[in-house]
């Protein structure tokens, strides 16, 4: 079971709203929108992204990493590993 599996139908509605925005995104450019209502969609879409990234993170330590430190050993440090190079990941983006 994954940490967010609790949560899951929500991650699901949230990834499908954005779904929808970027499906908007496309129909502006194909209709030729005007740049800056574009580019807002756009940075309200990748928030939206972010938003969902930073729920997923905070289940991850939360459930998987949590767990991993209970049972210590190399388990723990591979998943606190792991753990930050998905956050450095989510900051370079």
């Amino acid at each position: 079971m994954r940490g967010y599996t609790g949560d899951k139908d929500a991650y699901l509605k949230r990834l499908r709203r954005i779904e929808g925005q970027i499906r908007g995104l496309q129909r502006m450019v194909e209709n030729d929108e005007y740049c800056i209502d574009v580019l807002t969609q756009i940075a309200a879409a990748t928030k939206a992204l972010q938003a969902v990234s930073l729920g997923l993170m905070d289940e991850h330590l939360r459930h998987c990493v949590a767990e991993a430190i209970a049972e210590g050993g190399d388990t723990a440090e591979a998943k606190v590993r792991e753990a930050s190079d998905a956050i450095a990941r989510l900051v370079r983006s």
